[in-house]
């Protein structure tokens, strides 16, 4: 233990301040040359397996002997599987570990691997584009299964299950008005509207009554609160 009375040695390059009982360092540029800071370290193919994981790839891609560089890398999978064990469940697991083992190898991986070995070239490719239908919807609230309905509706003969199927899709569009827009809606509205996506095809009976808003509303459901389960005393 030192005492107050001892002398105390600072390392090269440092002097000491002092303030009051307090000793403080001051540091030299040539001191600071000699932490290790990642931003001088070599960059992470895949900084989610951490730097000791890439330090023992580089050492197996040093290993000569092909059966024991294959040894190797089995036994880095089974660290990277370990480091999530959550998605061992997942299709394809042990394919995906092998092409990470791949990447960062810089696509140098020379060992008797279980899989195909992806390329930089075969990553690099971008995906198919998606096609999406530029269809122009006449109210997006409603959406374009209405739309579909309603040409659906149009087809059948006039009759009690004619007039059945636009009652239910004019509660259906209630529903589905209410649930971008939370303030009331007339029925009027609502049939106006189906008469308009239906091009004036289908007339709507004025003497039908919607289901009310409390009804229709899909109210979500809420965590129950905190019960205080500790009993109150007695006063």
């Amino acid at each position: 233990m030192q005492h107050d009375s001892d002398p105390i040695y600072l390392p090269e390059n440092q002097e000491s301040i002092f303030s009051g009982s307090d000793i403080y360092f001051k540091t030299f540029s040539p001191m600071k040359q000699k932490f290790d800071y990642n931003t001088t370290r070599k960059p992470l193919k895949l900084p989610e397996y951490g730097r000791n994981l890439q330090r023992m790839v580089d050492y197996m891609q040093t290993i000569e002997d092909r059966k024991e560089r294959t040894r190797a890398a089995r036994t880095i999978i089974s660290v990277m599987a370990g480091m999530y064990p959550q998605t061992r469940d997942l299709e394809d697991f042990e394919h995906k570990l092998w092409d990470h083992l791949a990447i960062m190898t810089n696509f140098k991986l020379d060992v008797d691997a279980p899989y195909e070995m992806p390329t930089e070239e075969k990553l690099a490719e971008k995906p198919r584009r998606v096609p999406y239908t530029s269809r122009k919807i006449r109210f997006k609230h409603y959406g374009y299964l209405v739309e579909e309905i309603i040409e659906e509706i149009i087809k059948m003969e006039d009759g009690p299950a004619r007039e059945q199927a636009i009652e239910d899709l004019a509660n259906q569009m209630k529903r589905q008005y209410l649930m971008w827009n939370r303030r009331q809606v007339s029925d009027e509205a609502i049939f106006k509207d189906l008469e308009e996506l239906s091009r004036g095809a289908l007339k709507v009976n004025r003497n039908i009554v919607l289901r009310s808003d409390k009804d229709l509303v899909i109210i979500m459901p809420t965590q129950p609160k905190h019960q205080n389960r500790k009993k109150r005393r007695k006063k």
